[in-house]
């Protein structure tokens, strides 16, 4: 798989990675299976699909603990990704804080590492910028992980422009990991995606399927378990989704043309936003693993690129 760096001098990674949340949070928590999933991550990495990303708030902290049991043996072959700084009130609704005081990060840090069963990680990210705390002194501690070697880079999630501004005048950013798809653009409308390809900083594209949506295998809320926490959001109302299709119905109609699957043509279109594009699309099923993998082949002519750039903007807003 072809790849590209996190930042001007960190780690290269498979532009195709692997998000891990829905292993055991989030989604159908009820079909948690992690057997199967450690499965998906031992495929991931024989596929190139070498970046492997959690967090602490996913689960709270059991997907960490499965990603670091998934990773025993073969922690040198992946570029490991966790994040920090977001923590869960009530583990039934998601309700979280944000938390970016320096001496949280550091606890929350060293917990992640035990958790995993590593002695260092290769990405670590601030989950969320915190209001209430100065974004130079929660990245200043973050930066010190970097200089014990701790952390082979460090990234933000979700930040603006001005957050990734900030953050750079202490210490490099070698990522910035965002909502990107064809159904959410606030990245490329805010100019994050810009400053970012301009900066050299990697841009990973987390929910590339819309949560799994523009892979056109949901149709209505029915398709969903019934523990699913999609069920919840804005876009996956009855009318929203009805409305949504239609962007469903040009991307597969751009598939069928191509010869790809809906799943493959929406992430070729997000890593065909800049080279510097990393997808990290979730599943705990090989097949779509394998089906993901294969969009870093696809190619998108300009027919392809033009259709896609004007599909519906989504309905509903993403939480």
């Amino acid at each position: 798989m072809r790849g590209t760096a996190l930042g001007t001098s960190g780690p290269d990674v498979g532009v195709v990675g692997l998000g891990c949340m829905g292993m055991s949070w989030a989604y159908d928590e009820l079909g948690r299976d992690d057997t199967a999933s450690v499965a998906v991550v031992h495929r991931a990495v024989e596929l190139g699909c070498t970046l492997i990303d959690t967090a602490d708030m996913y689960g709270p902290f059991t997907n960490e603990e499965l990603v670091g049991r998934a990773l025993r043996g073969r922690r040198d072959e992946v570029v490991l990704a966790t994040k920090g700084g977001l923590v869960v009130d009530d583990p039934a609704t998601y309700a979280s804080h944000r938390d970016g005081r320096p001496e949280h990060l550091r606890a929350a840090f060293e917990a992640s590492l035990k958790r995993l069963g590593v002695d260092h990680v290769d990405l670590y990210q601030l989950h969320r910028v915190d209001p209430d705390v100065p974004v130079e002194e929660s990245w200043g501690a973050m930066a010190e992980l970097v200089r014990e070697g701790k952390a082979r880079a460090i990234g933000l999630s979700e930040a603006s422009v001005e957050d990734i501004r900030r953050a750079q005048t202490v210490h490099p950013v070698a990522s910035v990991q965002s909502e990107l798809s064809l159904w959410s653009r606030d990245t490329v409308e805010s100019g994050v995606l810009d400053h970012c390809r301009e900066q050299g900083i990697a841009l990973i594209a987390f929910s590339p399927l819309g949560r799994g949506f523009l892979s056109g295998r949901i149709s209505s809320a029915d398709d969903l378990p019934e523990v699913d926490g999609r069920r919840r959001l804005p876009r996956f109302q009855s009318e929203a989704l009805a409305a949504n299709l239609g962007i469903v119905d040009r991307v597969r109609q751009v598939a069928d043309r191509l010869g790809a699957t809906p799943a493959q043509v929406a992430l070729a279109w997000v890593l065909a936003q800049g080279e510097n594009v990393v997808v990290i699309p979730g599943t705990k099923n090989l097949r779509y693993l394998e089906e993901n993998a294969g969009a870093a082949r696809v190619e998108l002519d300009d027919a392809a690129l033009a259709a896609l750039q004007d599909v519906p903007a989504a309905v509903g807003t993403r939480y």
